[in-house]
């Protein structure tokens, strides 16, 4: 028994049997903890029977997610993370909730600095004077696991001293197995159309706590992510000083910047607010589709605004990876909502874990039809990303549909930065950013893979969509100057080779369907590029380029 309990308190990653043998043993743990729940969600739960005897006023809605909002907040650190989880979650809760849900973020109450202080010595195992000349006592900023002091190195560098709550393994192990003992009994009788175990959401849910609160964990999460920004001009990654680290202390460079969503700060900085939207905007979508190593919790306490114009993220606990082959389904979705093609889109949801593999997808493709229809049409710059959260929730409720935990933090991801984006700019629309980004990607990219989806969006039902590739030069234009001479170089090299034969043959056919050469469209498309390649230099470089070419083929043809 006293085994358990050590070993409960030396977990680094989430084990769900050593959690298990611990409370089974200690049954009046969790008991005396759902009996403090059951008192604070009482009021919460007479008001709901109130709410229903009236009929459900939409008036209420708002002061009853309020009201679960303080709940999980007195509750302690365990139920705040679980009703920051909740707040991506439109498969769970209602949209109203998760609005207010997301004010879990930041700014919750600090613990004693006389406990932060000794912690830190114990986690470092030396006096503060040993590694700090100064030491601020109060907080900067407090989280649900932690929080922040403002110090300096013996060395003379400024840092951010991030100090874990104490006792927070057994606080939220306790709270995590009373949740999954409750998922477990009551699941199966909610009135939740998930088709699988809500058991199962549990325990993605208490993996990634446990790596949020490893602060090792963190500290090389933060050094990887800037690693993959070290040649981006627009993004600031601070350093961290490991010998001043441990696993419940994180010593890293202090930032001087300004939190994204303080617009006057910004505007009185002189920063232009429309760059560090697009910095913001793209480094995300580098993220998810380039490195698939993502920030998952990109609130404004977690970026900053620097003097330079560069966009600052701190805070890597809750971090996550996304597979070659989910990034590629990614794309895949995205192709085949630019080519409203919902019978594909509806198996890429079922590739990507958004459906269960026996969903009769006949049912699904009309309501994605009526969902998302306009998301890439004639309105696609007015429509936000939010827009689309929100009816797809309506959505989860009526259909089989589940939002895997990683997409849960893309979604998480997704809706935070355009809220802080439109904090900055109330007129701000997130695909004015990323469709241009996108189209770049898929014009300029060398890998194959894309390429081959590039083809997919230039040929609907074997005709050449003229109008689709004009769209897509001038979109991957905006905000940006768009060289397409190494592009143009890299597709002579592809129609050339042996790989290029059949897209010679659709190319050919595309010039001359509907018995006619298609010369207007050509010129229109010429009028598109002309602005953004210098002539005699593509010249020159197809040239080049089919001469290497030819000098290729004739070295491999075998002399007869």
């Amino acid at each position: 028994m006293a085994r358990t309990s050590k070993s409960l308190f030396r977990l680094k990653t989430y084990d769900l049997s050593v959690i298990i043998q611990y409370y089974n043993w200690r049954p009046w743990l969790p008991i005396l903890r759902f009996l403090e729940i059951t008192f604070k969600f009482a009021g919460f739960a007479f008001g709901l029977w109130l709410d229903r005897s009236r009929g459900y006023p939409l008036a209420q809605r708002p002061r009853r997610a309020e009201q679960l909002r303080r709940i999980l907040t007195d509750l302690g650190p365990g139920t705040i993370k679980i009703g920051q989880a909740l707040s991506t979650r439109p498969d769970l809760v209602p949209q109203y909730y998760m609005d207010e849900l997301t004010k879990l973020q930041d700014n919750l109450p600090p613990f004693a600095s006389s406990l932060a202080l000794r912690l830190v010595e114990e986690q470092l195992r030396a006096p503060l004077t040993a590694y700090f000349t100064e030491f601020d006592p109060n907080p900067v900023a407090a989280a649900s696991l932690g929080q922040v002091h403002r110090a300096r190195l013996c060395t003379g560098e400024s840092v951010a001293v991030k100090v874990q709550r104490p006792n927070l393994v057994r606080k939220l192990t306790l709270d995590l197995y009373l949740l999954r003992r409750l998922a477990v009994w009551f699941g199966p009788r909610l009135p939740l159309n998930l088709g699988f175990n809500l058991d199962l959401i549990v325990d993605e849910f208490g993996s990634k706590l446990f790596e949020e609160i490893d602060y090792v964990n963190e500290g090389q999460n933060c050094e990887r992510f800037a690693r993959n920004f070290k040649d981006d001009p627009t993004v600031f990654v601070p350093k961290i000083y490991w010998h001043a680290s441990a696993d419940k202390v994180l010593t890293l460079e202090w930032i001087d910047g300004i939190k994204l969503n303080d617009v006057k700060r910004i505007q009185a900085a002189g920063l232009d607010v429309q760059k560090l939207i697009r910095a913001g905007v793209e480094s995300g979508l580098k993220q998810l589709l380039e490195y698939g190593f993502f920030h998952a919790d990109p609130h404004p306490g977690n970026l900053f605004a620097l003097s330079d114009g560069r966009i600052a993220y701190i805070d890597f606990g809750m971090m996550d990876q996304l597979e070659v082959e989910s990034k590629e389904f990614l794309v895949d979705a995205l192709v085949h909502l630019l080519n409203r093609d919902y019978e594909r889109l509806s198996q890429d949801f079922l590739k990507l874990g958004f459906l269960a593999p026996d969903t009769d997808i006949t049912l699904i493709v009309p309501a994605l039809e009526k969902v998302l229809g306009d998301l890439f049409g004639a309105k696609v710059s007015q429509v936000n990303f939010k827009q689309v959260t929100d009816q797809f929730s309506n959505l989860v409720f009526e259909y089989p549909f589940r939002v895997p935990a990683q997409f849960a933090l893309i979604i998480r991801s997704l809706i935070t930065q355009e809220g802080v984006a439109l904090s900055l700019d109330p007129d701000f629309q997130i695909l004015k950013v990323a469709y241009p980004y996108v189209a770049r990607r898929l014009l300029t990219d060398e890998s194959p893979r894309l390429r081959q989806r590039l083809l997919e969006i230039l040929f609907k039902d074997n005709r050449f969509q003229w109008q689709r590739l004009e769209n897509l030069i001038a979109m991957a234009g905006t905000g940006t100057n768009l060289d397409l001479v190494p592009t143009a170089r890299l597709g002579v090299r592809y129609l050339l080779s042996e790989e290029g034969k059949s897209l010679r043959e659709r190319l050919a056919q595309a010039l001359t369907q509907g018995d006619r050469l298609h010369t207007r469209e050509v010129f229109h498309l010429w009028q598109v590029l002309a602005p953004r390649i210098e002539t005699p230099k593509l010249a020159q470089d197809v040239l080049q380029e089919v001469w290497s070419v030819t000098r290729e083929r004739l070295r491999l043809t075998p002399a007869r």
